[in-house]
């Protein structure tokens, strides 16, 4: 099943949309069109245990989706809370030492680093700063 969304301004907006929804309505899976930022935000969420695995899957020769197994513990969902923090239109940057964390230690800030999209915790280990994009918990 392809989700078309309505806001092309910011993918990775829709892409925390989908999930926040799919965890609302109780879904097992839910899908959302490919990027290259959107599977590095994926890969995060599946090591950390957010999700349970994601797919990408070709539509045709141009279009690709990604195929995303949500995760429940105990029936619970896997994220209460997902946040954009930094957006089109007011991009917010953190140096390595101020970094956010998420829900005192608990949860993930993930940021867009030199070296890659990393969580807060691996890129103050690396001295890393750069664009703050979501915290999820």
């Amino acid at each position: 099943m392809f989700i078309k969304t309505q806001n092309n301004m910011d993918p990775l907006a829709d892409l925390l949309t989908i999930l926040r929804n799919g965890y609302l309505a109780r879904k097992l899976e839910v899908s959302a069109p490919y990027s290259k930022i959107k599977e590095a935000v994926l890969k995060i969420l599946k090591d950390n245990k957010y999700i349970k695995s994601f797919s990408v899957e070709d539509i045709d020769e141009v279009k690709k989706v990604f195929s995303v197994k949500l995760n429940y513990v105990d029936n619970i969902p896997a994220i209460t809370k997902i946040d954009r923090i930094s957006r089109p239109s007011v991009r917010t940057y953190a140096t390595a030492k101020k970094l956010p964390g998420s829900l005192s230690g608990t949860g993930i800030t993930i940021i867009s680093t030199s070296s890659g999209v990393l969580t807060d915790k691996q890129a103050r280990k690396k001295g890393l700063g750069g664009e703050v994009i979501c915290q999820v918990y």
